[in-house]
């Protein structure tokens, strides 16, 4: 891979980066937020935890691909991004302009999904 297109990769992660780092803060902010209100009845409490609920699930979401970028962050300092996790092949291009955080070329990931299922 170029220096040119590990550039473009690096910009995209770091910003994704930030972008999930504060949607995180606000999402637990929120349910900090949710759980001190001051709740009259029962679907006060409903909707409440539902809303943690969903809150919850999105910043868990959210992690889990921070997780990866900061996987693919690491791996650019490394020289290693772009490389298939499984066969060492390069993962292309147009797979990373769709994922940059992609740890598998196309034909590896759809083996570890047959796999996972």
């Amino acid at each position: 891979m170029q220096q040119k297109e590990i550039e473009y990769f690096s910009e995209i992660l770091i910003e994704r980066k930030a972008q999930l780092e504060d949607n995180i803060l606000v999402a637990y902010e929120e349910i900090g937020a949710m759980s001190g209100d001051d709740l009259k009845d029962d679907g006060d409490h409903a909707a409440v935890s539902s809303g943690s609920l969903i809150d919850n699930s999105i910043a868990t979401q959210q992690r889990q691909e921070l997780d990866e970028i900061e996987l693919a962050i690491s791996k650019i300092k490394s020289s290693t991004y772009g490389t298939c996790e499984m066969c060492e092949d390069n993962i292309g291009f147009a797979r990373l302009k769709a994922k940059p955080y992609a740890r598998y070329c196309i034909d590896c990931r759809e083996i570890t999904e047959k796999q996972s299922s």
